[in-house]
């Protein structure tokens, strides 16, 4: 190597040094990792929430019927995933429990796929 490229080298791992544990230190999420969602009843979560709800129905062949989301978090991959606890019941007003939902969303274009929908509690 050269003078100039191991100069290089050394401000690039310096900075690295300097940033990673600042970082680290500030708590802020790693690409991939999951954030939680701080209002998880916005129209958007609560839009994607009763999709996840419907599709299960469609598959399971059950008469789930969304209530509320619980908590959400989201995930950036490429595109997003949401990871939402949501509050159903039986479509008679029965309470059904806690399922935690998985779905997959790309904005171009325009799609949501759910990953997984499992009950947790009831």
């Amino acid at each position: 190597m050269t003078p100039k490229s191991l100069h290089i080298l050394f401000a690039s791992l310096s900075i690295l040094a300097v940033a990673l544990p600042i970082s680290a230190a500030l708590d802020s999420p790693l690409v991939g990792g999951w954030s939680t969602i701080a209002d998880p009843n916005t129209p958007q979560i609560v839009e994607i929430a009763k999709f996840a709800v419907s599709e299960h129905n469609k598959q399971a062949k059950t008469p789930l019927v969304f209530v509320s989301v619980v908590k959400g978090e989201s995930q950036v991959v490429a595109g997003l995933n949401y990871r939402l606890e949501i509050s159903v019941n039986d479509g008679g007003g029965a309470d059904s429990g806690t399922y935690s939902a998985v779905v997959y969303s790309k904005i171009a274009p325009k799609l949501l796929e759910l990953t997984s929908f499992d009950q947790i509690e009831g």
